[in-house]
C-alpha cells in the first residue's frame, strides 16, 4: 500500500450504516448505470517490477493467470516507464501508472507552469502506442496527502486534472484511460467524493482503493458505501483500482467474498497489491504467495473469473 499516513478504522456501526446506505442507493440508480461491456480483470502491483519483471511473473505463476493490468507508482518528474510498459504488453497486459505529485503544487500545474513535463510525458506515452492506463493525485478525498482533502480545494483538484487530460489529447496522446481514483469513504478521514469529480468527458474509468484490514470486513461493508456515491453522479465503469486482504484479516476466507462483490456490483476487476508490509493493521502482509490456503483459493476463484479481451488503443 502507498498510504503511509495512520488510518483509524471507521467504527463498526458506522459501516454498517453506510453500507446499507450503499444498498438502498445502488438500488434506486442501478437502472440508470451502464454495465462495464468486459469485466473480469486482474491487475498486480508488485515491489521492484519496474527495475525486473520476475515478481509480476512469480505471480503470475503461482495464480496460474498473466495479470492484465500491472500497477507502477511514479513521482512527480519520473519519465514514463517505457522499458516496463514494452515488458508488460509482451506479457499480454496494460500498464497502470498512477503518478503521485508529492508536494508539487496543483495550482501550478493547472496554471501551465508543468507544461514541459507534462508534453514530454505525454509524448513518450504516444510513442509507447499501445493502451496506457494512467491516474493523477490518487485517494484525493482522503486527508493523508498534500493534494487532498482539507489540504487542496477540490476546485483546484478538477483545475489540474482537466489541463493534464486536455494536455495529453492535444499531444495526440489518445492511447490513455484515464482513471480517477479515490480512497473507499472512510468516516472523519475522507471528504464528499462528488466534489472532486472533473467530469466524464475527462475519465474513463473510475478507481476505487481499498482493503480488508479486519476480519469483521465484508465486500459490502468496505466498498458498497462509496460504489453507491460515485454511481449517484456516474455510471462510468469501476475497478479496484488497489485492493488487498491482510493475513490478519483472515485473507482464505475473505477472498471468495472480494469476488463476489465484483461480480455482484458489475465491476471491471481489481488490481491486488502483492506485497508484504509489517507496520500494524494498516500494513500487514497482502501477499497472496506463502499463503498456501488463500493462494489455492485465489486460483479456484480465477477459474471461474472470466478473462476479458485486451484492451485496445
Amino acid at each position: 500500500m502507498k498510504r503511509t499516513a495512520k488510518i483509524i478504522i471507521a467504527t463498526g456501526v458506522a459501516l454498517i450504516v453506510l453500507a446499507v446506505i450503499g444498498r438502498l442507493i445502488l438500488g434506486a440508480v442501478a437502472p440508470k448505470v451502464a454495465k462495464p461491456s468486459a469485466g473480469g480483470y486482474l491487475g498486480v502491483a508488485e515491489a521492484g517490477e519496474t527495475t525486473s519483471y520476475q515478481p509480476v511473473s512469480d505471480f503470475a505463476a503461482s495464480v496460474g493467470r498473466q495479470p492484465d493490468i500491472v500497477l507502477y507508482y511514479s513521482s512527480w518528474n519520473e519519465s514514463f516507464q517505457a522499458r516496463f510498459a514494452a515488458e508488460v504488453y509482451a506479457h499480454g497486459g496494460t500498464p497502470f501508472v498512477q503518478i503521485d505529485p508529492g508536494h508539487t503544487s496543483l495550482a501550478a500545474i493547472a496554471a501551465g507552469r508543468y507544461d514541459a513535463y507534462l508534453k514530454s510525458y505525454a509524448d513518450q506515452v504516444r510513442a509507447y502506442g499501445h493502451p496506457v492506463i494512467v491516474g493523477f493525485a490518487a485517494e484525493m478525498n482522503g486527508d493523508w496527502d498534500p493534494w487532498g482533502y482539507q489540504h487542496t480545494s477540490p476546485a483546484v483538484f478538477v483545475a489540474a486534472w482537466r489541463h493534464i487530460v486536455t494536455l495529453f489529447r492535444r499531444e495526440s496522446s489518445s492511447n490513455v484511460i484515464w482513471l480517477w481514483t479515490v480512497n473507499v469513504t472512510e468516516p472523519g478521514l475522507t471528504g464528499p467524493i462528488q466534489d472532486w469529480w472533473p467530469g466524464a468527458g475527462y475519465v474513463t474509468w473510475v478507481g476505487i482503493d481499498g482493503y480488508y484490514y479486519l476480519r469483521s470486513y465484508t465486500f459490502n461493508d468496505a466498498f458498497l458505501p462509496t460504489i453507491a456515491e460515485v454511481r449517484i453522479f456516474t455510471g462510468r465503469p469501476i475497478i479496484l483500482s488497489e485492493i488487498g486482504i491482510g493475513q490478519v484479516a483472515g485473507q482464505a476466507a475473505k477472498i471468495p467474498d472480494l469476488f463476489a462483490g465484483v461480480r455482484a456490483n458489475h465491476l471491471l476487476g481489481f488490481v491486488w497489491f502483492d506485497q508484504t508490509q509489517a507496520d500494524g493493521i494498516y500494513h500487514q502482509n497482502w501477499r497472496l504467495e506463502g499463503n498456501s490456503a488463500g493462494l489455492a483459493i485465489f486460483r479456484r476463484e480465477l477459474e471461474t473469473y472470466k478473462q476479458p479481451p485486451a484492451l485496445s488503443g
